[in-house]
């Protein structure tokens, strides 16, 4: 009996094995197929230099053996503007012991960066509120504020720049997030990403992203885009 459930447990490890395999590769071809839709090239190896040039964001610092792969390169239309982009998966791991084992469990989630043409973006964080968060405010650890309660119920909003917060987060703007319910909106080093820090895109969920992340970007007022440096 417990050869036969060991040679049944291999075979499910085997058979759990072959499906990864044949899911990964049919995610690299639907992601290929994506690149050359946007005008973008397609890399599937693994990028272990990601962590490192993106480190300012919270999202690329988790656990270790950090890598960017299925990594998708191009340049997305902004008011008529080309501007670089980069978008792909993520991988960390976690390891955790308690004394007798250790067990490690991966982490993946995908993510889409643009490269903003100012030099001096104040830092923005756009995400959606959190238990947490509301537990923070009674201690008096609050975020920005809108007129739109519902706005301001739904979403957390800091900056290191309140008036620029302000300025970007406009009613217009307000609309538009409350409608789309975007991932994680990231402003940082010049630089925005899209991520909600767990969990892989499908295709088409890449492609709503991109147009997320443009109409968001479009919806800069002229005013505040006025008083950016360009790089």
């Amino acid at each position: 009996m417990a050869t036969l459930l060991i040679i049944v447990a291999v075979i499910l490890i085997g058979l759990a094995i072959r499906s990864g395999v044949v899911a990964a590769r049919k995610r690299r071809e639907a992601l290929t197929s994506l690149a050359a839709a946007l005008g973008w090239s397609f890399d599937p190896a693994s990028d272990t230099g990601h962590d490192e040039e993106f480190g300012h964001f919270e999202i690329f610092q988790n656990g270790h053996s950090r890598a960017a792969y299925n990594t998708l390169r191009g340049e997305m239309e902004v008011n008529g503007e080309r501007w670089p982009a980069k978008a792909g998966d993520f991988l960390y791991k976690i390891t955790t012991s308690n004394g007798k084992t250790t067990t490690t469990h991966t982490h993946r989630f995908s993510y889409l960066i643009v490269h903003l043409p100012y030099s001096n973006v104040p830092d923005l964080l756009i995400r959606r509120e959190h238990l947490f968060d509301k537990l923070a405010g009674v201690f008096g650890f609050d975020d920005i504020d809108f007129e739109s309660e519902e706005f301001s119920r739904r979403y957390h909003v800091k900056s290191s720049d309140k008036r620029f917060a302000y300025g970007i987060v406009h009613p217009e703007m307000m609309e538009f997030l409350l409608g789309a319910e975007p991932p994680r909106l990231d402003v940082e080093q010049g630089q925005c990403c899209l991520s909600g820090g767990s969990g892989c895109w499908k295709p088409e969920r890449f492609s709503a992203n991109v147009n997320t992340a443009r109409r968001f970007l479009e919806l800069w007022p002229t005013h505040v885009v006025s008083g950016l440096e360009a790089r």
